[in-house]
């Protein structure tokens, strides 16, 4: 145990490198991607621009930057240690790119975990109404429903909720975005955190429904059940504890990875569109301006929490079931 444990460990350190390298090599490598000749603003002498890749060192080979925005990083993340102004810098605003991804960290925290606990709930709800009355009618109205939030686009949602719900003239019900603070005042942070949880969660809703009933559907047919139903259990402790609890294995592992993923950078959209300005609205201002260390650090940062969750869910699984440890 304690050795896969190394293992998914190192295997997280070496995936770090391999993304961070690859988005550096990408962004210095595609046209309009010259941080100086950005740096140098419109129209600029070529002085202009070769004093400005000297004094950042752009005229350097590209691994040689690669290892020097790498030492900028950890500096950044580790305050103080190689002096105050020795930190990974935006090439336009100048801002100190792990500060400004701290920053942000709360809105996107409070928009994902909110958003988490909603498509969870209702997602298992959903599986759970659309596996018992399978071939009914509510079945099949819950499916269509499921199909339509899936097929939704996230933005679009986004834009019609606030058209309707936020933006009319005359007493809106929410507020037409923004984000404030749960230390400020938690109730108005609910308040303009219902539409963006609504918006993102949807989709999930509707996926995780369809899955978790699929599952049902399987497990339903298992020896094990009609064991169970056999003794003389009743129908909602089959359903809750053999049924449910089985189907609930592959739920967690989507989970996880999801969840990952929307706190790494999937909710970039909704992030834009409600103007929360957290991560995802920070790394979406970036990837506009081609600003490589704003993209570096939200790629890092992201891909910390996927390798991360990926790892815990391993580790569980081993935890779990010992017969998947590795020899």
């Amino acid at each position: 145990m304690g050795a896969f444990i190394v293992r998914r460990l190192l295997g997280m350190v070496a995936v770090m490198f391999v993304v961070s390298f690859l988005v550096f090599v990408i962004f210095i490598k595609i046209p309009g991607g010259d941080p100086a000749s950005r740096m140098a603003g419109k129209n600029p002498l070529p002085q202009n621009i070769t004093n400005i890749r000297k004094q950042w060192g752009f005229d350097k080979p590209f691994y040689v930057q690669y290892v020097r925005m790498m030492q900028k990083t950890a500096n950044g993340l580790v305050p103080g240690k190689h002096g105050q102004y020795d930190v990974l810098r935006s090439f336009d605003t100048r801002q100190d790119v792990a500060h400004e991804i701290k920053r942000g960290i709360p809105a996107t925290m409070s928009l994902c975990i909110g958003a988490a606990i909603i498509w969870l709930f209702f997602g298992t709800l959903v599986g759970v109404i659309s596996a018992v009355f399978a071939g009914r009618f509510s079945d099949r109205a819950i499916t269509t429903a499921a199909l339509i939030g899936v097929s939704m686009p996230v933005f679009w949602l986004g834009l019609v909720l606030r058209f309707f719900l936020a933006e009319k003239p005359n007493d809106p019900l929410f507020p037409d975005g923004g984000y404030v603070g749960l230390t400020v005042d938690p109730v108005e942070w609910a308040h303009h955190l219902i539409l963006p949880w609504f918006c993102l969660s949807i989709l999930f809703i509707g996926f995780y429904g369809r899955v978790l009933r699929s599952n049902m559907l399987d497990v339903m047919n298992e020896d094990y059940v009609r064991t169970a139903k056999a003794k003389g259990l009743g129908p909602k402790r089959v359903l809750l504890k053999h049924v449910l609890r089985n189907s609930m294995i592959p739920i967690v592992t989507l989970f996880a990875l999801d969840f990952a993923a929307v706190l790494g950078g999937g909710a970039i959209l909704t992030e834009t569109v409600f103007d929360l300005k957290g991560v995802g609205w920070y790394a979406a201002q970036s990837v506009g301006g081609l600003d490589l260390p704003p993209i570096m650090g939200v790629t890092l940062y992201g891909a910390f929490f996927i390798v991360f969750f990926s790892a815990i869910v391993d580790i569980f699984y081993v935890w779990l079931d010992p017969r998947i440890r590795p020899s």
